[in-house]
């Protein structure tokens, strides 16, 4: 497929292959990944040369790639610079990542343009292929739950029931912010679908 490289852009979403960790917290980004296919009428394909699976769709005119990384989450930075330097991307332009964050509580979405890894292994192999500056949506996945149990027991865990009533307003407020990156009008912000607030 022939693609403009100066009109294209990555939203990435961080998580793990597999039906098993489908649901999990930590695969929050695929799910708001599978919705943007949905909403944009793109379908997913198997792409082992970027070790991924990989929607790709015009959105006014700017060329988008959805991608799902097949490796697992902690090796996701190897899919991520198979594609930016095929591509001749650059990632401080034209990379999104989206990723759960522990040091969020669920139902906070922050918005960055670079950063640092912050203990999620998944960032940490993103900044070590691509640097530390690309945007990023952190979708928060933090409750009391978390200070019993073991963190990976956590993260692979599934979103209780009232996670899920809100659920689909993270998703949806996410895709905006994917929308918005789109466009080239991504700013850090600071935004809780809970407490309707922002900073």
């Amino acid at each position: 497929m022939d693609y403009n490289i100066r009109t294209m852009k990555v939203i990435f979403a961080q998580g793990n292959p597999g039906l098993q960790y489908k649901d999990s917290r930590h695969n929050i980004g695929f799910a708001i990944a599978d919705e943007l296919a949905k909403n944009w009428r793109a379908e997913f394909q198997k792409k082992p040369k970027f070790f991924a699976d990989v929607a790709d769709v015009t959105i006014e005119g700017q060329k988008v790639l959805i991608v799902k990384p097949t490796t697992f989450y902690n090796d996701t930075g190897q899919s991520a610079r198979l594609i930016t330097d095929y591509y001749k991307l650059d990632p401080k332009k034209d990379f999104l990542a989206i990723y759960d964050d522990l040091a969020l509580p669920f139902g906070t979405i922050r918005t960055r343009l670079k950063g640092s890894n912050a203990g999620n292994n998944g960032v940490k192999s993103l900044n070590a292929h691509l640097g530390d500056e690309y945007a990023r949506i952190r979708i928060g996945i933090f409750n009391e739950e978390k200070t019993h149990i073991p963190t990976v027991n956590y993260v692979l865990g599934l979103f209780d029931s009232l996670e899920r009533n809100t659920l689909g307003a993270v998703v949806e407020l996410a895709g905006k912010f994917c929308v918005d990156f789109v466009q080239g009008q991504f700013t850090p912000t600071k935004v809780s679908v809970i407490q309707k607030t922002t900073d």
